[in-house]
């Protein structure tokens, strides 16, 4: 029979959010110490630290891609998503300060490595489609196509230029506003033609 579990893996996961927000690294000797748990309690849960931080990226990209996608849902206009969809990180870094923080300073693939368990590498890349699926769609709403010209300047809108502009301070309204003005100025030029065979 298993050990029960005494260890909250929800607080450890957001120690380590935190952790990665503020400092880009976690190291499991760190991370045991400051969540208060054994070295044992992070492996035996998870397996390793890449997966752990796996699942730290997936939790916090999981809650940002449900707003943004509901964001986009509840816009008025096919530009009014695509703005909603550019400043959905202010939003969640409203309610979810760590993970935005995450979010748009650390890479990905930098902070677990290549070398990942299988199911956590398939719920990366199912996340990765969901965001495709979502530029497609907002490339469909704007211009009518969903082409990879038309997803480019999509994801200059909602994934480029929040990025640049969030960088220094994602709490500023003045900066969402300049995005906000942004976005709708880079969507006043539609993508190339696509190229006929």
């Amino acid at each position: 029979m298993p050990r029960p579990r005494v260890h909250d893996l929800d607080a450890l996961l957001d120690v380590a959010e935190r952790l990665v927000a503020s400092s880009g690294e976690v190291t499991v000797r760190g991370l045991a110490a400051e969540a208060g748990v054994p070295n044992g309690t992070i492996y035996h849960a998870f397996g390793s630290l890449s997966a752990l931080l796996a699942q730290v990226w997936l939790r916090a990209a999981t809650a940002f891609l449900d707003l943004q996608t509901a964001r986009v849902d509840a816009a008025s206009s096919p530009v009014a998503a695509v703005v909603a969809a550019a400043d959905t990180p202010a939003v969640f870094a409203s309610v979810r300060p760590d993970g935005a923080r995450m979010l748009l300073r650390v890479k990905a693939d930098r902070l677990f490595g290549p070398e990942l368990p299988d199911e956590p590498a398939d719920a990366l890349h199912a996340l990765d489609k969901r965001l495709i699926a979502l530029l497609v769609r907002l490339a469909r709403l704007v211009w009518d196509r969903g082409d990879g010209l038309a997803v480019e300047v999509i994801t200059t809108c909602v994934v480029d230029l929040p990025t640049a502009f969030f960088r220094r301070d994602i709490t500023d309204p003045l900066v969402r506003e300049r995005l906000a003005a942004a976005v709708r100025a880079v969507l006043t030029v539609p993508p190339r033609k696509k190229a006929q065979p």
